[in-house]
Protein backbone atom coordinates (compact mmCIF):
# COMPACT_ATOMS: atom_id res chain seq x y z
CA UNK A 1 0.00 0.00 0.00
CA UNK A 2 1.48 3.36 -1.03
CA UNK A 3 1.80 6.37 1.23
CA UNK A 4 -0.72 8.20 -0.98
CA UNK A 5 -3.34 5.48 -0.51
CA UNK A 6 -2.75 5.42 3.26
CA UNK A 7 -3.12 9.19 3.36
CA UNK A 8 -6.36 9.13 1.34
CA UNK A 9 -7.84 6.42 3.59
CA UNK A 10 -6.93 8.41 6.70
CA UNK A 11 -8.55 11.53 5.24
CA UNK A 12 -11.72 9.57 4.51
CA UNK A 13 -11.77 8.27 8.10
CA UNK A 14 -11.36 11.78 9.44
CA UNK A 15 -14.20 13.14 7.34
CA UNK A 16 -16.47 10.28 8.40
CA UNK A 17 -15.54 10.74 12.07
CA UNK A 18 -16.34 14.45 11.78
CA UNK A 19 -19.81 13.41 10.56
CA UNK A 20 -20.35 11.31 13.69
CA UNK A 21 -19.23 7.89 12.45
CA UNK A 22 -18.04 6.06 15.60
CA UNK A 23 -16.44 3.27 13.59
CA UNK A 24 -14.41 5.82 11.63
CA UNK A 25 -13.23 7.36 14.90
CA UNK A 26 -12.17 3.92 16.14
CA UNK A 27 -10.36 3.39 12.85
CA UNK A 28 -8.45 6.64 13.31
CA UNK A 29 -7.43 5.67 16.82
CA UNK A 30 -6.29 2.21 15.69
CA UNK A 31 -4.33 3.59 12.77
CA UNK A 32 -2.55 6.42 14.57
CA UNK A 33 -2.24 5.23 18.18
CA UNK A 34 1.31 4.03 17.56
CA UNK A 35 2.29 7.36 16.02
CA UNK A 36 0.89 9.46 18.88
CA UNK A 37 2.38 7.17 21.51
CA UNK A 38 5.81 7.07 19.86
CA UNK A 39 5.99 10.87 19.62
CA UNK A 40 5.15 11.20 23.33
CA UNK A 41 7.65 8.54 24.41
CA UNK A 42 10.17 9.93 21.94
CA UNK A 43 10.39 13.07 24.06
CA UNK A 44 11.66 11.05 26.99
CA UNK A 45 8.49 11.42 29.03
CA UNK A 46 7.63 9.12 31.88
CA UNK A 47 4.90 6.53 31.33
CA UNK A 48 2.37 8.68 33.19
CA UNK A 49 3.24 11.85 31.27
CA UNK A 50 3.22 10.00 27.94
CA UNK A 51 -0.27 8.67 28.75
CA UNK A 52 -1.43 12.21 29.54
CA UNK A 53 -0.03 13.48 26.24
CA UNK A 54 -1.64 10.57 24.39
CA UNK A 55 -5.08 11.28 25.87
CA UNK A 56 -4.78 15.05 25.42
CA UNK A 57 -3.80 14.66 21.77
CA UNK A 58 -6.92 12.63 21.03
CA UNK A 59 -9.01 15.12 23.02
CA UNK A 60 -7.63 17.94 20.88
CA UNK A 61 -8.61 16.02 17.76
CA UNK A 62 -12.20 15.65 18.98
CA UNK A 63 -12.26 19.42 19.54
CA UNK A 64 -10.96 20.14 16.03
CA UNK A 65 -12.54 17.34 13.97
CA UNK A 66 -14.68 19.67 11.90
CA UNK A 67 -12.05 22.40 11.61
CA UNK A 68 -9.07 20.51 10.21
CA UNK A 69 -8.51 22.08 6.80
CA UNK A 70 -6.32 19.36 5.33
CA UNK A 71 -7.72 15.92 6.25
CA UNK A 72 -5.03 14.22 4.18
CA UNK A 73 -2.43 15.63 6.62
CA UNK A 74 -4.00 14.10 9.73
CA UNK A 75 -0.87 12.11 10.64
CA UNK A 76 1.18 15.30 10.63
CA UNK A 77 -1.49 17.12 12.63
CA UNK A 78 -1.54 14.39 15.29
CA UNK A 79 2.25 14.24 15.46
CA UNK A 80 2.54 18.03 15.79
CA UNK A 81 -0.14 18.10 18.49
CA UNK A 82 1.54 15.27 20.42
CA UNK A 83 4.88 17.05 20.07
CA UNK A 84 3.44 20.35 21.34
CA UNK A 85 1.74 18.62 24.27
CA UNK A 86 4.97 16.78 25.10
CA UNK A 87 6.91 20.04 25.13
CA UNK A 88 4.23 21.62 27.31
CA UNK A 89 4.60 18.80 29.85
CA UNK A 90 8.39 19.10 29.77
CA UNK A 91 8.22 22.86 30.30
CA UNK A 92 5.76 22.57 33.14
CA UNK A 93 8.14 20.27 34.99
CA UNK A 94 5.29 19.07 37.17
CA UNK A 95 6.61 15.54 37.23
CA UNK A 96 10.18 14.43 37.47
CA UNK A 97 10.96 10.92 36.33
CA UNK A 98 13.50 9.49 38.80
CA UNK A 99 16.61 8.10 37.21
CA UNK A 100 18.46 7.10 40.35
CA UNK A 101 17.78 4.14 42.59
CA UNK A 102 16.25 2.14 39.78
CA UNK A 103 17.52 -1.13 41.20
CA UNK A 104 15.14 -2.74 43.69
CA UNK A 105 16.28 -2.83 47.27
CA UNK A 106 16.76 -6.54 47.78
CA UNK A 107 18.41 -8.44 50.55
CA UNK A 108 21.81 -9.85 49.54
CA UNK A 109 21.29 -13.20 47.83
CA UNK A 110 24.82 -14.28 46.96
CA UNK A 111 28.34 -14.36 48.31
CA UNK A 112 30.30 -11.10 48.79
CA UNK A 113 32.24 -11.94 45.63
CA UNK A 114 29.04 -12.38 43.61
CA UNK A 115 27.68 -9.13 45.04
CA UNK A 116 30.88 -7.34 44.00
CA UNK A 117 30.68 -8.73 40.46
CA UNK A 118 27.03 -7.70 40.16
CA UNK A 119 27.77 -4.22 41.50
CA UNK A 120 30.60 -3.79 39.00
CA UNK A 121 28.38 -4.99 36.13
CA UNK A 122 25.70 -2.50 37.14
CA UNK A 123 28.30 0.28 37.32
CA UNK A 124 29.57 -0.59 33.84
CA UNK A 125 26.02 -0.60 32.48
CA UNK A 126 25.32 2.84 33.98
CA UNK A 127 28.56 4.20 32.56
CA UNK A 128 27.79 2.87 29.07
CA UNK A 129 24.22 4.22 29.22
CA UNK A 130 25.52 7.68 30.18
CA UNK A 131 27.97 7.67 27.25
CA UNK A 132 25.22 6.50 24.91
CA UNK A 133 22.95 9.41 25.83
CA UNK A 134 25.83 11.88 25.59
CA UNK A 135 26.50 10.64 22.06
CA UNK A 136 22.79 10.61 21.19
CA UNK A 137 22.47 14.28 22.17
CA UNK A 138 25.20 15.16 19.63
CA UNK A 139 23.10 13.86 16.73
CA UNK A 140 21.14 16.29 14.60
CA UNK A 141 17.65 17.08 15.82
CA UNK A 142 16.17 15.27 12.82
CA UNK A 143 18.18 12.11 13.59
CA UNK A 144 17.16 12.20 17.24
CA UNK A 145 13.48 12.58 16.41
CA UNK A 146 13.57 9.88 13.73
CA UNK A 147 15.39 7.35 15.93
CA UNK A 148 13.06 8.03 18.87
CA UNK A 149 9.96 7.51 16.74
CA UNK A 150 11.28 4.38 15.00
CA UNK A 151 12.47 2.79 18.26
CA UNK A 152 9.16 3.23 20.07
CA UNK A 153 7.56 0.04 21.45
CA UNK A 154 4.82 0.39 18.83
CA UNK A 155 6.44 2.39 16.02
CA UNK A 156 4.29 4.00 13.34
CA UNK A 157 4.30 2.73 9.78
CA UNK A 158 6.86 4.08 7.33
CA UNK A 159 3.99 5.82 5.50
CA UNK A 160 3.07 7.71 8.67
CA UNK A 161 6.72 8.53 9.39
CA UNK A 162 7.12 9.79 5.82
CA UNK A 163 4.19 12.17 6.26
CA UNK A 164 5.30 13.45 9.66
CA UNK A 165 8.91 14.01 8.59
CA UNK A 166 7.97 15.13 5.07
CA UNK A 167 10.32 12.64 3.41
CA UNK A 168 9.90 9.85 0.85
CA UNK A 169 9.11 6.42 2.30
CA UNK A 170 12.12 4.96 0.47
CA UNK A 171 14.53 7.32 2.24
CA UNK A 172 13.49 6.43 5.79
CA UNK A 173 15.57 3.25 6.05
CA UNK A 174 18.76 4.78 4.57
CA UNK A 175 18.36 7.90 6.75
CA UNK A 176 17.93 5.72 9.83
CA UNK A 177 21.04 3.75 8.86
CA UNK A 178 23.07 6.97 8.49
CA UNK A 179 21.87 8.23 11.87
CA UNK A 180 22.82 4.93 13.53
CA UNK A 181 26.21 4.96 11.81
CA UNK A 182 26.81 8.47 13.14
CA UNK A 183 25.80 7.33 16.62
CA UNK A 184 28.19 4.37 16.44
CA UNK A 185 31.00 6.72 15.36
CA UNK A 186 30.30 9.04 18.28
CA UNK A 187 30.35 6.07 20.65
CA UNK A 188 33.63 4.85 19.13
CA UNK A 189 35.11 8.29 19.79
CA UNK A 190 34.28 7.64 23.44
CA UNK A 191 35.96 4.25 23.35
CA UNK A 192 32.72 2.28 23.23
CA UNK A 193 32.24 -0.48 20.72
CA UNK A 194 30.16 -3.62 20.92
CA UNK A 195 31.22 -5.50 24.02
CA UNK A 196 33.70 -2.85 25.14
CA UNK A 197 34.14 -1.92 28.76
CA UNK A 198 35.39 1.12 30.57
CA UNK A 199 39.15 1.05 31.01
Amino acid sequence: MTAEVVTQEAAALLRAAANGDAQAWSGLVRRFSGLVWSVARGHGLSQADAEDVYQTTWLRLTQHLERIKEPDRIAGWLAATARNESLRVIRSGLRVSPVENLEPALEPQGSPEEEAVQAESARQARWRAARLWEAFEELSERCKQLLRVLSAPTPPSYAEVAEVFDMPVGSIGPTRARCLARLRALLADRGITSGSERS
